[in-house]
């Protein structure tokens, strides 16, 4: 491994949160050792790593993703907003300070180079994807739309579908431990068909009842 592609990284667990590339997210930071730690990373290159907590468990992940500050706001009594968005995926080799806050010592990681075209794969996701939305908005009444800007490419459309899997954070920790793209889109791929089968047979129930 080279070095380059280690370095240390202020950690900043959240409990059933998964942060994943390109993907924003925002932070109300309220914690007297978090106020510090986001002062201090305001001062350097505004990267910290945030790492899930399965509250079920009781245990942090070791696989996380860095977020970078890109806006932020101070409120009264030192409490802050921050606006961050995910950058490189990192694993945790060791720990090298708890207090105030944890840093680690992480690597970074990257999906393995696919070995075929994926991006058959990234439609058959796309249709998938837009199918669910299209019977969640006909079983709730409402209307839900995709983004305009939904990503096209596999590996960054991967990220963003496994983003939006809400309510299964053990599920995205998953998916954000995968290193190959395919995989990761094939797991999307059996989640969505399941999905949309079953909004499909609630939606067919609905209409009968109707």
């Amino acid at each position: 491994m080279a070095p380059s592609t280690i370095r240390e990284l202020p950690l900043f667990p959240l409990a059933e949160v998964v942060l994943f590339p390109s993907r924003p997210l925002p932070l109300h930071i309220f914690e007297f050792r978090y106020r510090i730690m986001m002062n201090t990373i305001l001062q350097n290159d505004r990267r910290f790593g945030v790492l899930m907590v399965d509250q079920v468990q009781g245990q942090i992940a070791n696989v996380g993703c860095c977020a970078e500050i890109v806006h932020y706001q101070r409120l009264p009594d030192d409490r802050m907003k921050v606006w961050t968005v995910g950058q490189q995926r990192f694993r945790v080799l060791e720990y090298v300070r708890q207090k105030p806050y944890r840093v680690g010592l992480v690597e970074w990681i990257e999906d393995i180079p696919p070995t075929k075209d994926l991006r058959p794969m990234a439609e058959d996701v796309e249709k998938l994807l837009r199918d669910v939305v299209h019977l969640s908005a006909k079983l709730y009444d409402q209307k839900i739309e995709l983004p305009k800007d939904l990503p096209s490419l596999p590996t960054e459309l991967s990220y963003w579908v496994a983003s939006n899997l809400y309510g299964v954070a053990s599920e995205q920790q998953a998916l954000l431990e995968m290193v190959d793209t395919h995989a990761r889109l094939q797991r999307e791929i059996d989640i969505l068909t399941s999905t949309r089968n079953h909004f499909a047979a609630r939606t067919a129930l609905k209409d009968a009842l109707n």
